[in-house]
């Protein structure tokens, strides 16, 4: 046991390297460190164990290493939970973030939240259940708008990086690709479709510029209206379209 607790302290002792400089903090565990989610996930299993055995009345909760949401039933079982998670924490010396800490009505699709890089939100069911008189709001996920801004800032970091060194087009491809399909395989169980369809169109139309600035004066006419998506999907480009898949029942 005595040497289990010596190698936590060398985990937080170990800080993180940013731009060749080792950097230590005082208090916490290393932001950005690989080991971070894991010692969240020691820290806070007091969290979960405690409301499993006095609090699961109030309402569902699910933790990802800091990151967690209490799902509740009603206002006031809302407003109890939170209490009773502030007070936890408390013992714990920690603190809900005030930014990041709000309480969201998802009843009728009135509001949404983020969560591990997806958004959700209930969304009303289709023309079927409307025929029948009935209203049914279903939830649904989705990359979230900063999921999404932070996908088109990498892809344009791969492409703008090599615009002044590198002629064919198909080495920007083999960059963007393992990106594209790590991106893709993390959503793809949601309600990503159309949000994929625009991470397609953006890196289409970043490469189709990167084509164009290449050939800069020597462009011929009509030849950048043949650099179409599906000319970069021949030449192996990964298209997010059509790969969303969703988890089978069990």
């Amino acid at each position: 046991m005595i040497e289990r607790v010596e190698v936590l302290r060398q985990w937080l002792r170990a800080g993180v390297m940013e731009d060749g400089r080792v950097q230590r903090a005082m208090r916490g565990t290393p932001q950005g460190g690989v080991i971070s989610p894991l010692l969240a996930n020691i820290y806070l299993h007091v969290l979960d164990e405690r409301w499993t055995r006095e609090h699961a009345h109030l309402g569902t909760l699910v933790r990802y290493a800091d990151d967690f949401v209490v799902m509740c039933d009603t206002e006031e079982s809302c407003e109890q939970a939170e209490r009773v998670v502030r007070g936890i924490l408390g013992e714990l010396g920690l603190e809900l973030h005030p930014e990041k800490t709000r309480r969201v009505e998802l009843s009728e699709g009135q509001q949404g939240f983020d969560f591990l890089g997806c958004h959700l939100h209930k969304r009303l069911s289709g023309r079927m259940w409307e025929q029948y008189g009935k209203r049914r709001y279903y939830l649904q996920r989705w990359p979230s708008a900063k999921a999404m801004k932070r996908v088109r800032m990498r892809v344009k970091e791969i492409v703008g990086r090599h615009r002044n060194g590198v002629k064919d087009v198909r080495a920007l491809i083999l960059e963007l690709n393992p990106l594209l399909r790590g991106w893709g395989e993390y959503f793809r169980t949601g309600n990503a479709a159309k949000k994929f369809n625009q991470v397609d169109s953006h890196v289409w139309h970043r490469l189709h510029r990167f084509l164009v600035k290449r050939k800069g004066r020597h462009l011929k006419a009509g030849e950048a209206a043949k650099w179409t998506s599906q000319f970069f999907w021949s030449l192996g480009l990964h298209r997010l379209r059509g790969t969303v898949r969703y988890p089978e029942v069990v």
